[in-house]
């Protein structure tokens, strides 16, 4: 049935969906009602959903929610979503056109959408500045993978370190291909994901993590030196930088980048941080 009125309601509205833009809309029902129940909502609840599309997600969402907030870019599917909910009789969506990862979202408590795969990672960082309860996100299944693999296997990356040190993160359900239209080409998957403040998880740490996964095979000492330009914009030249990642743990420096657990890392950031904070006292300047 879902099926049958998106495809409807894309041809009233000559409408094509583009898999580049991660255009792939839910049409099982199944999984839509999934979904909605891991949400636990309530009628306190204001929910935010990124990449709301033609409302098949919002309208059920708002059914049972004080408000949904939902986020869409293309111009061309915002009035389709305006017109479902006005079909719909429904008063407690606020629509946000719009870039998701560059806009301020407005207040909100959970976060429930399916995601256009080809912001997953800017959009989930983002969230992470933010407050909530929980959020339940579907995800390509190797990006959930990711977020929840462990130091040491193959997938496992700063998205890893990060969800591992900052949420609980856990891999719901998987949802194959043929529950969207257009198809994609890899099977999805459903992530509850819920936020734990961790405040040495700083502007810092992450600039640190990502110079260190742009070399995860490589010793952590020699990533930090090839991507040090991801941690300070100063001209530095390499012996300083060297004898910059000199003060930093040696046993850590010397492991390999895949096989630190984010804890591992933290003291590498914080370590490193200290270095340069010194140097820069000692040279009439502050990072």
């Amino acid at each position: 049935m879902l099926a049958r009125e998106t495809t409807s309601l894309l041809k009233k509205h000559y409408i094509r969906l583009d898999r580049r833009k991660g255009q792939n809309y839910l049409i099982n029902n199944h999984i839509l009602s999934r979904i909605v129940e891991k949400a636990q909502i309530d009628d306190s609840d204001v929910i935010l959903e990124i990449g709301a599309g033609i409302g098949t997600l919002t309208i059920p969402l708002a059914e049972n929610a004080s408000k949904v907030v939902a986020v869409e870019q293309d111009k061309k599917i915002i009035p389709v979503l305006r017109e479902q909910v006005r079909k719909k009789g429904i008063s407690n969506v606020e629509i946000l056109e719009g870039d998701a990862t560059r806009l301020d979202f407005p207040y909100f408590n959970k976060v429930v959408s399916n995601l256009p795969y080809q912001i997953s990672s800017p959009v989930t960082f983002k969230l992470l500045q933010y407050e909530f309860d929980f959020a339940i996100l579907m995800y390509q299944l190797e990006f959930a993978q990711r977020m929840v693999a462990k130091p040491g296997e193959s997938n496992y990356s700063r998205i890893s370190v990060m969800m591992n040190l900052c949420t609980r993160t856990e891999l719901l359900f998987k949802v194959p291909s043929k529950a969207f239209i257009p198809p994609p080409k890899i099977s999805s998957a459903v992530v509850k994901l819920t936020p734990q403040k961790n405040p040495a998880a700083d502007e810092f740490f992450v600039k640190t993590c990502r110079a260190l996964f742009q070399h995860k095979k490589k010793k952590s000492g020699k990533a930090l030196l090839q991507s040090f330009h991801e941690i300070s914009d100063r001209d530095l030249d390499r012996g300083t930088i060297r004898d910059l990642i000199s003060h930093v743990d040696n046993k850590l420096i010397e492991e390999r980048v895949f096989n630190l657990k984010g804890e591992e890392i933290l003291i590498i950031s914080r370590e490193l941080k200290d270095s340069i904070k010194k140097y820069g006292e000692k040279n009439g300047f502050e990072e």
